[in-house]
């Protein structure tokens, strides 16, 4: 299969046909495509050119398209769109895509959509997980799956199959359920073809099922199928029913969101913005973090401001202020961005205490060696031993509190249940930027006898 490449010329001769209404060629040019590569195509189109596009096409196809859609210009898409319109293309959706979509539709217009959808079931369950918020698994969860009762027998079983199959896109596990749709395991496939068609489903089922509940948080979700390699996960209700289940692909969608968020947090960028926002809204997003460097920059100058009388009898420590200041912001990153990572992937061991002695000694090697190459370039460019002495003591010491405080803080906010991303970037080089300079002016202070 040949990768899908978008090109302007590509671009240009669909805005052509749509523009000459030439609905047969463009039909027939879209058959030709995947609907995620109709959607990445829809996204350099206006708002009226996309909406040309999906009301061409049959919903079967378009529903995908939506459904894959960038969210600003599916909103402009869908405010296009009747309410008819809009029912017939969540029909084609699983329910959990079809409630995404209606989550983003005002207000007013959710109750007509809904009542538009002439299958009944279909619209119970679209309802059902709006209630849901979309940050826990009854949020990420789709109706669809197929789920069998122990009290069935091989044949029976088989028959409900068939008929359930209809509606999933794709079946990854065959759930077993008691009278009441309580979760009581999973269906082998290689059983159900090899026991007799008399056999009841309780005498054959696999009791151990890996679930969640609805309540689960989304990023502990995808730590479960994570960590065990699951296509699939069963969703139970708080008094253990079978209500849904939730597949890698929308789990995949949580991965990069969080991926993305942490990035972002790191960069010191405070909310969930994209290149192509206004310059009001990527302001708002930056700015905050930007005032703490600035305040973190201003803190610098007035420590330095304290020893000024030190830096003019030796101006030399002055020059290498911006040195001492990147190192603690570097280590301090680096020492974050471990821990921060470790605590995402839930694969962090140890006591706090453990960890912080670890990187004490982690820093203490690294500050050492960083030290002593310091200390030959500085005496033999100014012929100081007493000058390379202090500013390569204050590396070492530097650059282990810089690695205590880069390891210690995401901990911290991890403990307070604040998300430990915000620590990366910004917070921990500001705050290393100014314990580090105190630092190297204080022994330097205390070396050179000022």
């Amino acid at each position: 299969m040949t990768p899908f490449k978008l090109t302007d010329e590509l671009v240009a001769d669909i805005q052509q046909l749509i523009a000459d209404k030439k609905n047969a060629a463009l039909r027939l040019m879209m058959k030709e495509f995947h609907y995620a590569d109709i959607a990445e195509i829809a996204e350099e189109l206006t708002k009226d050119e996309a909406t040309y596009l999906i009301k061409l096409l049959d919903s079967e196809k378009t529903s995908d398209i939506l459904a894959e859609m960038d969210e600003d210009l599916r909103e402009g898409v869908l405010k296009n769109l009747s309410a008819k319109e809009i029912a017939s293309e969540l029909e084609e959706l699983d329910t959990d895509d079809a409630a995404d979509i209606v989550n983003e539709l005002p207000d007013e217009i959710v109750q007509q959509v809904i009542s538009e959808i002439e299958d009944k079931e279909h619209a119970k369950g679209i309802v059902e997980l709006l209630r849901y918020d979309e940050d826990t698994a009854g949020g990420l969860m789709a109706k669809e799956l197929v789920k069998v009762r122990e009290s069935w027998n091989v044949l029976t079983c088989v028959k409900e199959m068939r008929a359930q199959a209809e509606n999933v896109t794709r079946v990854h596990s065959i759930y077993v359920v008691d009278d009441e749709d309580k979760l009581k395991g999973r269906l082998s496939l290689k059983d159900l073809l090899t026991t007799s068609t008399k056999t009841h489903i309780k005498d054959v089922y696999i009791a151990k099922v890996d679930h969640v509940n609805v309540n689960e948080k989304s990023e502990d979700v995808a730590k479960i199928m994570s960590k065990y390699d699951l296509e699939a996960i069963p969703v139970v209700d708080e008094i253990g029913r079978l209500v849904g289940r939730i597949t890698i692909d929308d789990i995949v969608d949580v991965i990069k969101e969080e991926a993305d968020k942490d990035y972002q947090l790191a960069a010191g960028i405070s909310q969930d913005v994209e290149a192509d926002d206004s310059i009001w809204e990527l302001t708002r997003a930056r700015l905050p973090w930007l005032i703490l460097g600035l305040f973190g920059g201003l803190g610098a100058a007035a420590i330095m401001g304290g020893f000024e009388e030190m830096i003019s009898k030796h101006a030399i420590l002055f020059f290498f202020t911006p040195l001492i200041a990147a190192m603690a912001g570097n280590v301090g990153v680096q020492s974050s961005a471990i821990i921060v990572q470790g605590l995402a992937n839930d694969d962090l061991k140890g006591s706090i205490s453990n960890r912080l002695v670890k990187e004490m000694l982690l820093a203490l090697l690294n500050g050492i060696i960083l030290a002593v190459l310091l200390l030959i370039f500085t005496w033999i460019w100014k012929g100081d031993f007493l000058t390379a002495l202090a500013i390569s003591i204050s590396l070492v010491v530097v650059i282990i509190v810089a690695g205590i405080i880069g390891t210690f803080i995401p901990l911290f906010l991890e403990k307070r249940g604040i998300d430990p991303a915000i620590a990366t970037g910004p917070f921990i080089t500001t705050s290393n930027d100014i314990f580090g300079i105190l630092i190297y002016f204080w022994i330097a202070k205390l070396i050179l006898g000022i």
